[in-house]
């Protein structure tokens, strides 16, 4: 289980005196017990809840590191990235350009998604699709012109 293995690793980071990597961590592994102690009750999160945390703990530091930069604090932004990386390597492989567009085009024809009216149907559809391995930003842009042209 995804949860196991990040606590091994933050043992292992720790034994070995990795700072960084002991504080990305640390922190991750803080956002998952935050995630299933949220609702009615706490709960074990199985490894797609873990992911989709794991997801929004590295998009978070990539814009604590933009912030980071226009303010001029290059250090912090760099241990922003590094942090990120850290983390980056328990998500899945992320899908190429090519294969997000070729699920998006798959998934409208299935659904028979036309027009800008079945913009939050087709975009569920097609997330289920990509499951945290495409940045939704860039899923929503794809959806929204191909809708468009329809």
């Amino acid at each position: 289980m995804l949860a196991e293995r990040l606590r091994d690793d933050l043992t292992a980071a720790m034994k070995r005196r990795d700072e960084l990597a002991t504080s990305a961590l640390r922190m991750a592994l803080a956002g998952i017990k935050e995630a299933a102690v949220s609702g009615k009750e706490a709960r074990d999160l199985d490894d797609d809840e873990i992911v989709k945390v794991l997801t929004k703990q590295v998009k978070r530091r990539e814009e604590a590191a933009e912030a980071f930069r226009n303010a001029g604090r290059d250090d912090r932004a760099d241990r922003e990235l590094a942090e990120a990386k850290v983390l980056a390597a328990y998500l899945p492989a992320a899908l190429s350009p090519e294969e997000i567009e070729a699920i998006v085009t798959e998934t409208l024809a299935e659904g028979g998604f036309s027009g800008m009216a079945a913009m939050g149907p087709a975009m569920k559809a097609v997330t289920a699709k990509v499951a945290g391995r495409a940045d939704g930003k860039t899923v929503s842009t794809l959806v929204r012109e191909r809708l468009a042209a329809t």
